[in-house]
Order: C-alpha cells, then sequence, then structure tokens
C-alpha cells in the first residue's frame, strides 16, 4: 500500500472512531457497554496512528494518540496511556526533533508509570529526560533525574552496576557547572555508594578535576583517550567531556 493508500486508510479508522467516541458519550451507549465502545475506539486510533506513522504524517499521528491517551486517562488506565506518550515522544525525538516536546512526554510517561508503581518503566524514560536535559544545558534538572535514577537502582542487586553509571553523569553535569561542586557532590556520591569508589569512572572524575585545577588540557585529554581505550565513550560523554574540557583556559576544545 502506498502512503496515500495508508493515508486514507487511516483517516477512514479515525473518523470511525470518532464516532464510537460520540456514540459512547449518549444515554443508551453509556447503558449498553459504552465502555468497550470507547475501547474500541482507542484501539483504532492507535492503528490510525501506526498507518500515519508509516505514511510519515506526524503530527496526525501524535494526533490521534493523544485522542486515545485522553481516553485512557479518563478510564484510569495510566500504564497504556504512557505506552502512548512514549510513542510521542519517539517522534519528537528521531522525526520532528523537537527535544523539548519529547523530553515533556518523557516526563508525562515517567509521571504516569510511577503513579503505577512501574519504577523501572520509570526510570527508563527520565534517564531520556536527564540525556536531553543535560544537552540542552539545563544542567542542574539533568543532576536532580540522574541523582534520583541511581538512587533507585542502587538497592536493586540486578541494577546495581548501573549505579555508577548515573553518579557519573551527575558529576559531569556538576562538573560542567561548577569545579567546586563537582568535587562534593563526588564525595557524597562515594559515601552513598561504596562501590562506585573503586569505578573506573570514579577514578577518570579524580584525574580530570586535578588537570581541571592545574588548567592541564593534555593531561585531560589523556585520561579521557585512557578510559576511552577501555571503554568507548558515546557520544553524549564525548560531548559533556568537551564542554568541561572547554572551560580550561586556551583550550580550543577538542579531545585529540
Amino acid at each position: 500500500m502506498d502512503n496515500s493508500g495508508k493515508e486514507k486508510e487511516a483517516m477512514q479508522l479515525m473518523a470511525e472512531a470518532d464516532k464510537k467516541v460520540k456514540a459512547s458519550g449518549s444515554f443508551l451507549g453509556g447503558m449498553f457497554g459504552g465502555n468497550h465502545k470507547v475501547e474500541d475506539a482507542c484501539e483504532m486510533y492507535a492503528r490510525a496512528a501506526n498507518m500515519f506513522k508509516m505514511a510519515k504524517n506526524w503530527s496526525e499521528a501524535i494526533n490521534c494518540l493523544n485522542q486515545a491517551i485522553d481516553i485512557y486517562t479518563d478510564m484510569g488506565r495510566f500504564t497504556i496511556a504512557a505506552k502512548h506518550h512514549i510513542t510521542i515522544a519517539e517522534i519528537y525525538e528521531s522525526e520532528l526533533v523537537d527535544i523539548e516536546k519529547a523530553i515533556a512526554h518523557y516526563e508525562q510517561a515517567a509521571d504516569y508509570y510511577k503513579g503505577e508503581e512501574s519504577n523501572s518503566s520509570a526510570n527508563k524514560c527520565l534517564l531520556k529526560v536527564g540525556h536531553y536535559s543535560a544537552q540542552l544545558e539545563q544542567y542542574q534538572k539533568a543532576i536532580e533525574i540522574y541523582e534520583q535514577v541511581a538512587m533507585s537502582t542502587m538497592d536493586n542487586p540486578l541494577l546495581k552496576y548501573n549505579a555508577k553509571e548515573y553518579f557519573f553523569k551527575a558529576s559531569l553535569c556538576h562538573f560542567i557547572v561548577d569545579e567546586l561542586n563537582a568535587k562534593l557532590a563526588i564525595e557524597k556520591y562515594e559515601e552513598m555508594f561504596p562501590a562506585f569508589s573503586d569505578s573506573r569512572e570514579l577514578k577518570l572524575l579524580k584525574k580530570l578535576l586535578e588537570a581541571h585545577e592545574e588548567q592541564n588540557s593534555e593531561a585531560f585529554t589523556e585520561a579521557v583517550k585512557e578510559f576511552d581505550s577501555v571503554s568507548r565513550l558515546d557520544q553524549w560523554l564525548t560531548t559533556m567531556l568537551l564542554r568541561i574540557k572547554k572551560t580550561i583556559q586556551g583550550d580550543a576544545g577538542d579531545l585529540k
């Protein structure tokens, strides 16, 4: 089916869903199983949204998902509403590249998951919010999120290993803002989570702090290279480290 065909089918589904929603609102609908009509409508909205996505008609897709979200939240079905928020966030993230809007939808999904006690799903959404907030230089917000997620994972034997990564990311955000703050934060994290003390991440942070204090770009770059040769730095970490390195006087701002 070509795009216009998909779009046509999506439009029909959407119109049918609208009709069902209207019908369920009537007095008789309410008495005779209006609820499942509304659920059918929600499923139709979701199918229409998929069709619109395939046709790359992003705004109609988002519109359909929002319709479904409104109904699901009215019904108190927050888990499925959260899933739809994530789908919208992903469209903003990769197709429309509106990161502020993606953040808002991930935050909403995280709230719904928290309300349903689905903490690991909530944390996944929060990590996205932290990631993008830091990219947008909203460091305070990113720090709060990374600390929160680190603390909720450090007591979980299965996820404990990840906590040091989140404390590391929070530390880097602190470091970009203020060197002294970073020092204090790192000490606090070590106390809270002793496993952080032995981590390669912490050893790197200490070397970077030292290099920064001495305003020594070469030492900074060496420490980063050494860390990178064992575990590759991703784009996000590289960006944050570059931002820190730029605060060293006379630095050209690359990691060569």
